[in-house]
């Protein structure tokens, strides 16, 4: 029984249906039946100027490439079998001699009176590039989800490396995204993992850092006592927005029964530091010292500096740790701060201080690492250097020492290159030199040796 559309197209007279073909395709090809090619009908300009290799005289699987040829073969052999019934197939026609490719779709029909068979042709290059678009970017999509398991895997291993337990929370639900073994063992979930269940921490100190840190945006942190761990927990909350989604990062780190540095690995070695290393909380209280800070200022026993304030050895006066402390509490470290180290028995010596706060939160613990420089300070920078030099020296003493004291070095530093210079002058007569100076050569003498200049025994020029 023929269809809607076969009866509609014998409604039409041969011209309107040519009219038709030539609209909805690109190539029209008329071929016996044994399939050459008998005239030909472009109607697409563009493939006019591509298809450079003749088609007229030329047999139906010719035109395809040596892969396509069986196919076309084949598709004709159907075409012929059943008269009047369109049949598809797909080639890739050869459009130069060089094997250029173009793919087309044809639809293979033979007219009710078996003579020839007619092939309409359609340009499949648009859909051919789309294709190879849709696969390039499957490939690409395939790459990126490779890369972003391998990013997970990494990830999710770097989680159970850590000591800490690690939760990522939902901040809209309340609910646990993420979450390492560590973090299940601090929470006591018997074996049960968290992830998916709503945040077990929900006490009021961990709604408080929730939001403060949700707030202002800084980390959090506090703290407290959880069931699975002994001696409490610093919490540690950050809050991150990322477009609509907004989440908690939390991490629990066990404090232990002690945090000074004698329950730390690091103890032996600090012992061991050629350095006066020293422990203090947030108000300057000594809760650990090293050997050679004892032995600096000349107490036997640790226990007898444990709970006193740093400035009883440390700074010309309480400033100097006042200062320092001020610094450090605002998150800033302390390199190289020149100061005094007071010992027991009253005797002074010139220090630089170096500090960190090496743990955060309600309970800083700050660590001091001392260095005692008089004997580079009695060293360096010998009076006979050159000015500039001389004078770099003593501004970097601006500080421990007293302004009246610091004066009388400089009058000193220049007295003495002043002698240096008239003895240049004079060739090293040293009667010419006073004379120079407006000195007399006894007070030249006396100054010659308080200073250390050449040869102060004699007068070379008596």
């Amino acid at each position: 029984m023929p269809t809607k559309d076969q009866v509609l197209l014998k409604e039409l007279d041969p011209a309107a249906v040519a009219s038709v073909l030539e609209a909805v395709a690109d190539v029209q090809l008329q071929l016996d039946a044994e399939g050459f090619c008998l005239d030909v009908a472009v109607t697409n300009a563009e493939l006019t100027d591509l298809m450079r290799i003749p088609w007229r005289g030329r047999s139906w699987h010719e035109l395809c490439i040596e892969e396509h040829a069986e196919r076309a073969k084949n598709a004709l052999t159907a075409a012929t079998r059943t008269p009047n019934t369109p049949n598809r197939v797909d080639l890739n026609i050869r459009a130069t001699e060089t094997n250029d490719e173009l793919p087309m779709s044809f639809r293979l029909i033979q007219p009710r009176d078996g003579k020839g068979v007619i092939a309409v042709g359609r340009d499949l290059r648009v859909v051919s590039d789309l294709r190879q678009q849709v696969l390039n970017a499957q490939h690409a999509m395939e790459q990126d989800y490779w890369a972003l398991r391998q990013m997970e895997n990494r990830y999710r291993r770097l989680l159970e490396l850590t000591s800490d337990g690690i939760l990522v929370v939902d901040e809209g639900t309340g609910r646990v995204l993420e979450a390492n073994s560590q973090a299940n063992a601090m929470l006591n979930t018997e074996g049960q993992s968290i992830i998916g269940r709503p945040l077990p921490l929900n006490s009021v100190e961990i709604q408080s850092l929730l939001d403060a840190a949700r707030e202002t945006g800084a980390t959090s942190l506090r703290r407290i006592v959880l069931p699975n761990v002994p001696h409490g927990s610093d919490v540690l909350v950050s809050f991150q927005r990322q477009g609509p989604e907004s989440r908690y990062l939390i991490r629990l780190s066990s404090t232990g029964e002690d945090s000074n540095l004698q329950d730390m690995h690091l103890a032996d070695t600090f012992q061991l530091a050629p350095d006066a290393i020293v422990q203090v909380d947030s108000e300057g209280r000594i809760e650990y010292v090293n050997s050679i800070f004892l032995e600096w200022i000349s107490v036997p026993a640790p226990d007898q500096v444990m709970g006193r304030t740093l400035d009883t050895w440390v700074g010309r006066t309480t400033v100097d740790l006042s200062v320092m402390l001020s610094n450090l509490k605002q998150g800033r470290s302390i390199k190289l701060y020149a100061s005094v180290l007071k010992n027991s028995v009253g005797t002074t010596s010139e220090i630089e201080i170096s500090a960190a706060t090496v743990q955060r939160g309600e309970n800083p613990k700050i660590v001091f690492f001392i260095r005692d420089i008089s004997r580079r300070l009695t060293t360096d920078h010998p009076l006979t250097e050159r000015l500039p030099r001389s004078i770099e020296q003593i501004t970097e003493r601006v500080g421990r020492h007293p302004l009246k004291e610091l004066v009388r070095e400089s009058t000193e530093v220049i007295e003495a290159l002043c002698i240096e210079a008239a003895l240049k002058l004079t060739r090293d007569n040293r009667a010419s030199a006073a004379e120079i100076l407006g000195l007399s050569r006894q007070s030249l003498y006396t100054k010659l040796r308080r200073y250390g200049i050449g040869d102060s025994a004699s007068d070379p020029a008596e």
